[in-house]
């Protein structure tokens, strides 16, 4: 049986830094830039929301940083919780993870999938949500069949990412003739800054993943800091100059319009309708690869916790397939759960509920480093969050603004997202209980 100590230790920083930007960049520069419009009001207030989202987000980045670094375990947020705060915090993000975040983004990611491929080929919008489901079961069965498979697709997709993304910004920055600044977005239902923000911040979402792997770095004090922070950063610039030659190419009022297919036609308009077609297939392969990652590794922490024995049916949900060595029923769970999302919501509903509960505990991750300091101070650290305690405050005041503007904006469903991740705890001390019931008979036998 394999352990963490076991795992080999070949990933240097060119490869950590691609995690991060690749985990990072898929659906959300695309899809969401006229929802942030909509929210923020105007082009000016749009941008400074995609700035903040990812000053807040790199803000998180250098602080969970030294949480990484103190806390050198494979296994991200799951195992920062659990290591400072006790294992009800640990099974709590866990729980949330399996049964909100890694479904909803699985589900929005799908039907953002079928909505573009829709409009690319001009079939009736109502088959949108079904080529969502097929591709999320698809992409199931592909990395059910071995995680070599799912590298290869992830591997094409990565190019597939940047090539819209490089030509979007050179020739939209180039050609375009629009009004960048004080644009407006043509919406006049209510503004709100904290939603834009929280649009921003699906796109930014996915870099905490590459701490999944810090087990496997060859040095992570040194290499996990410096593939988060030059990671986040490259990723933020990019997202601005997407914007700003979008808004070059398009009035905001048409972004706003247009939606999730606003990109596919700046594309057109720059390359004309074949060139278009191909930067919209560029970005659906973009999306289809982070769908892809995401699939690959979401069931990791439904795994976990199964092998812990924390969730229902844990010894089916921790088993890996002989022949494929993959864990297809947590796999199969996450699927599960994600395709019932898709057919009863939409894919900003569900990628604003799946931020606002990750950033509920992103505020507990990002605290953990002034409880770490305390609990080793006077020890030698391999790295420092800089400007302590400004940034890491920041971090946290961010990441609190989101969720209280969140449950201010949309209390309903911000409720339903804390209740359904609170229900957690019932069962977790049945499974606690049963679990220790079921060890009593054994410590008798070896008494």
């Amino acid at each position: 049986m394999n352990t963490e100590a076991d795992l080999k230790k070949d990933i240097g920083l060119s490869v950590a830094m691609s995690i991060v930007i690749g985990t990072v960049i898929g659906s959300g520069i695309f899809m969401k830039p006229g929802k942030v419009i909509e929210y923020a009001g105007g082009s000016s207030m749009a941008l400074l929301a995609w700035l903040l989202g990812g000053l807040i987000t790199l803000a998180g980045g250098l602080t969970i940083a030294e949480v990484a670094t103190q806390i050198p375990k494979t296994g991200g947020l799951y195992v920062y919780l659990e290591e400072v705060y006790g294992k009800i915090w640990g099974y709590l993000s866990g729980w949330m993870q399996t049964v909100i975040y890694g479904p909803a983004i699985i589900g929005g990611l799908g039907l953002y999938f079928g909505s573009l491929l829709a409009h690319l080929f001009g079939w009736n919008d109502k088959t949108g949500p079904w080529i969502g489901i097929i591709t999320v079961v698809f992409l199931a069965v592909v990395n059910s069949f071995g995680t070599k498979y799912g590298g290869i697709v992830q591997n094409i997709a990565t190019i597939g990412k940047l090539l819209p993304i490089v030509l979007i910004v050179v020739f939209g920055i180039w050609k375009g003739n629009e009004q960048v600044l004080n644009a407006g977005s043509g919406f006049t239902g209510e503004i709100s800054m904290g939603a834009a923000i929280l649009a921003t911040l699906f796109a930014y979402d996915g870099w905490l993943m590459v701490g999944f792997v810090a087990g496997e770095m060859k040095n992570p004090a040194k290499i996990l800091p410096k593939a988060i922070i030059g990671g986040i950063l490259f990723v933020t610039v990019a997202y601005l100059l997407v914007n700003v030659a979008m808004l070059h190419v398009l009035p905001a009022s048409r972004i706003v319009e247009l939606g999730e297919n606003s990109a596919g036609t700046a594309a057109s308009l720059l390359f004309g309708e074949m060139g278009g077609k191909l930067i919209a297939v560029g970005i659906a392969v973009s999306i289809f690869g982070c769908l892809n990652g995401k699939i690959l590794t979401f069931p990791r922490v439904t795994y976990a916790m199964a092998l812990r024995k924390q969730l229902p049916a844990s010894r089916l949900f921790a088993s890996v397939s002989e022949k494929f060595g993959t864990p297809i029923p947590a796999t199969g769970l996450q699927v599960v759960l994600a395709v019932g999302l898709m057919l009863v919501s939409n894919p900003d509903y569900l990628s604003a509920m799946a931020i606002f509960a990750i950033y509920i505990f992103y505020i507990f991750a990002f605290y953990a480093l002034f409880v770490l300091r305390k609990r080793n101070k006077g020890k030698k650290r391999s790295y420092s969050v800089p400007l302590f305690p400004i940034v890491p405050a920041f971090a946290i005041i961010g990441a609190s603004y989101i969720v209280i503007a969140t449950i201010i904006d949309n209390p309903a469903d911000s409720l339903t997202a804390i209740a359904v991740t609170l229900a957690g705890l019932p069962l977790y001390w049945y499974l606690n209980k049963r679990n220790q019931t079921e060890h009593e008979p054994q410590l008798q036998k070896k008494a």
